[in-house]
């Protein structure tokens, strides 16, 4: 298990737990059945890119945590890019989805799911 608390890890916001709560019930019937994954991989147009994804459950080395009645797990790997990271969700008239407000990322792309360290 990674040695970064979950505090220290990402925060939820209201409306990014209130979103997944949302999509879990319409996936199990139920807003607390599963978990959102936050992945990092490398890619994108500034080296590396967000990815989020419903999951059942945590695996070895994931942190987890809960914020606002919602559940999000990040695996070893990826959160040491995520560490402080805000998780948000935006809606407005370019639509809706989640994005992250990462103080470790040095430059990212105008989509906001690429960014650079």
């Amino acid at each position: 298990m990674n040695d970064i608390s979950p505090i220290e890890a990402i925060e939820v916001s209201e409306a990014a737990a209130r979103r997944i709560g949302q999509i879990m019930l319409a996936e199990h019937g139920d807003p607390k059945a599963g978990r959102l994954r936050i992945l990092v991989t490398g890619g994108g147009c500034s080296g590396f890119q967000y990815h989020f994804k419903l999951d059942e459950g945590p695996e070895e080395g994931d942190i987890e945590l809960e914020a606002h009645g919602a559940r999000v797990v990040v695996d070893d790997m990826s959160l040491g890019f995520l560490k402080g990271s805000r998780l948000q969700y935006i809606e407005n008239l370019e639509g809706s989805y989640f994005t992250l407000e990462n103080p470790n990322a040095t430059s990212s792309c105008g989509c906001g799911t690429s960014f650079a360290i």
